[in-house]
């Protein structure tokens, strides 16, 4: 007698686990010590509410302070390069983040590659 495999409609998935510890957060500390305010940000999400340029692109600057604090920064100069600076995050973000000088200080690590 032949074994037919049954479909449940499940399937093994690849783990998505992140390890931190493997990552590098020394852009993120060298960020953090060129604009202090970025120790500030609670992730809220407010920034990429009113971004104009999250408009027209996928941009996201929660999205970036998200990766550049888990310190998964492969990809993330391309993403800052999105931004407009037009300053609509720095005027509604509650926490008072000084944005445009942090994506600034994001771009300016990102291009020296170390801290």
């Amino acid at each position: 007698m032949e074994r037919k495999s049954i479909n449940f409609g499940y399937a093994i998935v690849q783990d998505r686990q992140i390890d931190f510890d493997a990552n590098k957060h020394e852009i993120c500390r060298a960020v953090a010590v060129a604009e202090p305010t970025l120790n500030l940000c609670i992730s809220c999400g407010t920034c990429a509410a009113t971004c104009s340029a999250g408009l027209f692109t996928d941009f996201s600057l929660r999205k970036v302070i998200l990766l550049l604090k888990r310190g998964e920064t492969e990809g993330l100069l391309k993403e800052v390069s999105k931004c407009m600076l037009c300053g609509k995050c720095q005027l509604v973000c509650p926490r008072n983040v000084s944005t445009r000088n942090l994506v600034i200080q994001i771009s300016k690590a990102l291009i020296n590659g170390k801290p």
